[in-house]
């Protein structure tokens, strides 16, 4: 399960870069391509709690199916077709309102999967392990867009957007659990607070990484393989900082502990664009990133009804694709601004203190999971009873 859901989400790791190296080509702007990132984010954070709802009403197979299909037209089109910036954002937009809902899907199978005292763990492994998709995926796409053409490298996202899509949807596990349908009004379950929590903690946790991702382009420019290896470095640390410390018990603090080393991390990237430093501020960044991820999903399964977890986590991730554009097109501009890559970077290491500040002010609002089942809540209902 967690193999084929993370190679269907490994064009996630690939995306965002071809795009904004494509666009940017074409456009000869990192505003521009800036926007067309946000506005693909934009559109995955309206369809995540939508498709994601979907799956209890029309089954996890059949949602994803539509949404894949439609996503890979899109992704082709943006790179095929000559285009302007209005028509780039609507073909980007279309990709993300078409972004098949995998990671809900996974995140609402596991607890299927495994007994109460293994799902900490396994969302720990998962956080970790999805790192890989981001060691790898930008190396790859950064040589494909500027050693083969920023045309071929939209085409080998498409190409593994269908593979990785029909493994998952293939997988018997996506045809054995059955989401129930909830009886709660849409939008209902991110009014409760550790799921708006999670919605506005990973606003800025990914609000971050995205202004980086953006800072260390238009640090190396995008013809060189440095980018993809310094994001690469990016993603190790936080590999090593899930695998080192994802086992450690998550109590209310556990947010802002993760979020300190963040906020430090980042806030030295503007020291020196020197790649070597840039990788060594970035690993120490890196350390807190999935542990944070770990505490965000396990916080959000803690708290919600089975039939609620899929849109609870369309809606989490909703708050980091929000980040995403946020972080991507304040980035863009302030490189653009500045002339320089310093502007992306003070975004991220801001976008992590506000990140800090909310941990701390708000930790009364986050469950102590330390000595009690992480588990959804089962899904109940009034039981008739005649009287004898």
């Amino acid at each position: 399960m967690i193999a084929a859901q993370l190679t269907a989400r490994f064009p996630n790791g690939m995306a965002s870069l071809a795009i904004l190296l494509h666009v940017e080509q074409q456009t000869g702007s990192y505003g521009a391509a800036g926007l067309v990132l946000a506005a693909t984010s934009v559109g995955q954070a309206v369809a995540g709690p939508v498709t994601s709802r979907w799956m209890g009403v029309w089954g996890m197979r059949r949602v994803i199916t539509l949404t894949l299909s439609v996503c890979v037209v899109a992704v082709i089109a943006l790179a095929l077709l000559p285009l302007n910036v209005p028509g780039y954002m609507a073909l980007g937009m279309l990709a993300g309102l078409s972004t098949p809902p995998i990671q809900s899907a996974a995140r609402t199978i596991y607890p299927k999967l495994v007994n109460s005292s293994q799902l900490t763990p396994l969302f720990s492994l998962d956080a970790s392990l999805q790192e890989i998709i981001w060691i790898i995926a930008p190396v790859v796409i950064t040589l494909v867009s500027t050693q083969v053409g920023t045309v071929q490298g939209l085409l080998l996202v498409a190409i593994i957007l269908v593979g990785g899509g029909a493994w998952f949807i293939l997988s018997p596990e996506v045809g054995r659990v059955r989401i129930p349908r909830s009886r709660n009004a849409f939008g209902k379950v991110v009014l409760k607070p550790p799921v708006m929590l999670a919605t506005v903690i990973g606003f800025l946790l990914i609000g971050a990484c995205a202004a980086v991702e953006v800072g260390v382009v238009a640090t190396f420019d995008h013809g060189s393989l440095a980018a993809g290896l310094v994001l690469a470095v990016f993603s190790v640390g936080s590999l090593a900082g899930g695998l080192a410390f994802g086992h450690i018990p998550i109590g209310p603090w556990a947010m802002a502990r993760r979020f300190v080393i963040i906020t430090i991390g980042l806030s030295l990237t503007m020291v020196s664009l020197d790649a070597f430093w840039l990788g060594g501020t970035l690993i120490l960044a890196g350390i807190g990133i999935a542990p944070a991820l770990a505490v965000l999903f396990a916080i959000t399964t803690a708290s919600v009804k089975f039939s609620e977890t899929a849109e609870a986590f369309g809606w989490a991730g909703t708050g980091q694709l929000i980040g995403a554009a946020a972080g991507s097109a304040i980035g863009g501009f302030l490189v653009d601004a500045t002339g320089g890559a310093r502007g992306a970077y003070l975004a991220a290491a801001l976008f992590a203190a506000v990140g800090l500040i909310v941990s701390v002010v708000f930790v009364r609002s986050f469950p102590d999971l330390r000595h009690r089942d992480p588990s959804p809540y089962p899904d109940t209902e009034p039981v008739a009873v005649t009287p004898s």
